[in-house]
Formats: C-alpha cells, structure tokens, sequence
C-alpha cells in the first residue's frame, strides 16, 4: 500500500530535506524533490560528494517556489507535499559576522519589525517581484510566504496532506523575526487550508555526523535542554531552541515521514512526539 504513495517535497535537496527524501524511498514511495539546484551539493549535505544509492530513486527537479507555474505540475496527483525551506541567517544577519558592513546598521536591519503582506494578501508583489538573489530573501519571504504559496498550489490540487517543516523555538542570538514568521506561516496555512491536513513538524536544533561541527554543538545543547528543566520558565523562554534537546537529522526525516503516512498525525508535532514517530517508523522498517 505504502508503495503507491507519492511525496513531493519542495526543498528536498537540503540536509534535512534530502533525508526526508531518503526515508520516503525506504517505504517505496515516489519521490519528487523540488529545489533551484535539482540534485543537492552531496557533499554539502552528505559525508561524500557523490550520490548515496538511493538517490537515482528520487526525481530531482529544478524549480523557484515563488513561481507556482515552474513547479504546479509537479504538485498533481500527489498524497503528500512538504516544504522543508528556510533560512537560520538573513543577509543583514550574515554582513554583520563576516564584516562586511557596519554591526549597528545591520543589526537594527535585522532585528527591527518589518510589516510585510504574505502572498494571500491583495497587496504583496511576491510572485510579480520575486527574490533573484540570496540578498533578497528574508524571513518573511522564505520561513513564511514561501510555506503559504506552495500550500496555496498544494490545496487547489486537492493534496490531502500538507508537511511544512518548522521549528521548536527561536533562540537568543537570532532576530525574533526567525521564529514568528514560521509560527504566521502555520497559523495562516491552517486557517486558510482546512481542507487539507497540515502538519507542523517542529524539531529543535538538529545533528548528524556528516557535519562534524553540529556534534559538539548538539552535546551542548543537551546538556542546556537538562538543565533547563531546572530553571524558571521566562529563562527557559529566553534559551529557545538551547533549552530544546537536539534531535538527529536522520530522525526528524524518520519522524516526518511516519508522520506523514498516520492520519491522526496533525498540527503542530512538538519534539517529544517527533521521537516517537521516529521510534514507530523505524520499527516498521524492521518488521
């Protein structure tokens, strides 16, 4: 039965979303992922730089999710459409850490409030003035807009379900915007699509040994997501995702995937319940 199911995931060629990719082809499901680069940078979301064995089994397509006519084709016929888009850092963001430009002037760039229409709102450009450049994206744009036109397409098509991958918190070091915008994406994607099945997948920082640098900074994260048990909840608040335990990518993907394929499984899907989908679909891949 499983066999039949056809998953197109917008973003499939990212770290987390490659593995989403991976685990769906596990079950026999038809993959398509969708993304401006088609097949990933292996090398930027694998161990190796070639393709893994698995990945002929994926059609692995180009095209700009702020342009629905480059990829609503795709979209037909399918039982499950994810989006696994978004960005940690905007430009203003970056300019600051590299140096590039003045910290004061950047900072309040990316930290101050910006009031702009999502694409169901008379008002917004977005698919007439779409981003052409990395510069241009924001966190409006790709954490949110991005999330509502592909469930907009997604809907019209009569997808029964609707993955948007989202997080567990923000965190200190990030502008507020990080996490508001996904949280205004969910909201608007449930209000305005109910009849279809949306799920808010929300996992906290995420590892795997390919990069070797989220390790260490996952042991961290451990260890701060325990003691924040300890401490009081406007502290816990403050932490964001530091005081979430981290989940391995591979697990998240597992966790999506079940998710996906259990009815019952809807609306936001906090960490704790990510790992239990994880421990029911692996233990169907061993059955």
């Amino acid at each position: 039965m499983s066999a039949s199911k056809k998953l197109v995931i917008c973003g499939g060629s990212g770290f987390l979303g490659s593995r989403i990719c991976k685990a769906a082809v596990s079950r026999g499901w038809e993959v398509t992922s969708i993304s401006r680069s088609g097949q990933p940078n292996w090398s930027s979301v694998s161990s190796s730089s070639s393709p893994p064995p698995w990945a002929h089994r994926v059609a692995w397509e180009r095209a700009d999710i702020f342009k629905p006519l480059t990829y609503t084709p795709l979209l037909t016929g399918a039982d499950y459409v994810v989006h696994s888009l978004g960005i940690l850092l905007e430009a203003d963001y970056k300019a600051v850490i590299s140096g590039r430009e003045s910290p004061i002037a950047s900072l309040q760039r990316a930290f101050s409030p910006r009031h702009t229409p999502n694409p169901l709102d008379p008002q917004s450009t977005l698919t007439k003035n779409p981003p052409t450049s990395p510069s241009q994206l924001t966190y409006e744009n790709m954490n949110r807009d991005s999330a509502i036109l592909l469930a907009k397409e997604a809907s019209k098509l009569k997808v029964p379900t609707f993955g948007y991958i989202s997080a567990a918190a923000g965190a200190p070091v990030l502008p507020s915007r990080y996490i508001t915008t996904k949280r205004e994406a969910e909201e608007i994607i449930a209000r305005e699509f109910p009849s279809m099945r949306s799920i808010f997948f929300r996992p906290a920082f995420m590892y795997d040994s390919s990069r070797a640098f989220t390790v260490p900074l996952a042991a961290a994260t451990t260890a701060s997501s325990v003691a924040a048990k300890f401490m009081p909840g406007f502290v816990r608040d403050f932490m964001g995702s530091a005081a979430v335990k981290p989940l391995q990518a591979d697990a998240v993907a597992e966790a999506v995937v079940e998710g996906l394929s259990e009815e019952g499984v809807k609306g936001a899907v906090e960490v704790a319940e990510l790992e239990e989908l994880a421990t029911r679909g692996w233990r169907k891949g061993m059955l």
